[in-house]
């Protein structure tokens, strides 16, 4: 199972000194948290994408190609890509360029996003965002599996012959999770396509996340991927830890009050008792995240939201040294302990490519461009 921690890039005043941090300052933070996750051993770093104060995450393919290259064997990805108002050809490329680069450590979460301006900024409606979620991702997956592609479609300009470039690495794209709180669309999607389905597992009562991941597997297995149990979910979450619970609650306090999402509404004692977030001492971490397993199953991704709310740098990764030194390695031992043999391991490009029989050059060679006059097999003789 991967562990590991996500970030929305939001940009939030700290509402004990009333300090808000610059945008370098923040992109900068987020460099450092990411080495600090694969310092302390975890798998995963996570970004979102936004377009819009006060996030700063417009671009992420270009910060997790830095984090890529400042990283050994840290997992990256998305949270989310937004495959509602980006170009699938342009997501194609990017990610395929990010996984070359990465050497493989990339993989991404894709979903509509919850910024609803953001449709008309990049020329789409609002009101078509199910079904320019699935147009897009069906060429999409067409693009990262055909080297040469004719596509029509209602949400943009008809592909004659179009090969995307760079190919994935080793012929195998890049794993992709379908994320989705509320849509049931979205996990009937990745349910066919025999994807991973991610539930941000923050804002909602267990029930409903249960009925969501319930619907995936059963929909899994209907279109004959596996067992429903052999279903590859992932699940958000989101802690505050110090070693004695009290000291985490009173610390936690002023920035769950004042978070642009869940802020001034439902008390911190109702929202942890109605929600998944966990405010307390590691080990309540580890006995609430384990209880997870009880309503969705056994799963292969766990990230957590540290960063959220104004919380400085270095609260930050004070969190992280406490997930890497005394709630992963207890999670870890205790997933591993329970998972049944069949139930398949997190997806990882080496085990991608391993199953597809070895890796293969993927690289199209073209006839003769406009720019050499010369042919791929001329340069290969």
């Amino acid at each position: 199972m991967q562990f590991g921690v996500f970030s929305v890039s939001d940009i939030t005043a700290d509402p004990t000194t009333g300090r808000t941090p610059r945008e370098a300052e923040r992109i900068r933070a987020i460099v450092t948290i990411a080495e600090k996750a694969e310092e302390v051993g975890l798998d995963v770093f996570a970004l979102g994408e936004h377009h819009n104060p006060p996030f700063f995450s417009s671009s992420p393919t270009t910060t997790l190609g830095y984090i890529a290259a400042r990283t050994q064997r840290l997992q990256l990805s998305t949270a989310t890509t937004l495959i509602t108002t980006n170009d699938p050809v342009k997501i194609a490329e990017d990610y395929a360029m990010l996984q070359h680069l990465a050497g493989g450590r990339v993989d991404l979460m894709l979903g509509r996003g919850n910024t609803g301006p953001v449709y008309p900024w990049f020329g789409q409606d609002i009101r078509q965002g199910i079904p320019l979620a699935v147009e897009n991702y069906a060429l999409l997956h067409r693009l990262w599996r055909e080297d040469v592609v004719d596509w029509q479609g209602r949400f943009r300009t008809p592909l004659q012959g179009f090969t995307s470039t760079p190919r994935p690495l080793d012929g195998v794209p890049p794993f992709v999770w379908h994320g989705s709180i509320r849509s049931p669309e979205i996990a009937e999607q990745a349910a066919y396509y025999g994807d991973g389905f991610f539930h941000n597992h923050i804002f909602w009562p267990k029930e409903h996340t249960q009925r969501m991941v319930a619907l995936y597997r059963q929909r899994f297995e209907h279109y004959g991927h596996g067992s429903a149990d052999q279903a590859v979910v992932g699940l958000g979450g989101q802690v505050f830890m110090r070693r004695n619970s009290q000291d985490a609650v009173r610390e936690f306090r002023p920035y769950f009050d004042n978070a642009p999402v869940y802020g001034h509404g439902p008390s911190l004692e109702e929202f942890t008792r109605e929600t998944p977030l966990t405010v307390g001492s590691p080990q309540q971490v580890i006995d609430r995240t384990l209880a997870f397993r009880d309503y969705v199953g056994d799963y292969q991704r766990q990230l957590f939201l540290i960063d959220h709310a104004g919380l400085p740098l270095k609260t930050v990764l004070e969190q992280l040294d406490l997930l890497g030194e005394e709630v992963v390695p207890v999670l870890r031992r205790e997933f591993a302990a329970l998972k049944p043999a069949h139930v398949p391991d997190a997806p990882t490009h080496a085990a991608r490519v391993a199953a597809r029989g070895g890796a293969q050059d993927a690289t199209v060679y073209a006839p003769a461009d406009d720019v050499t006059g010369r042919s791929g097999q001329e340069v290969q003789a």
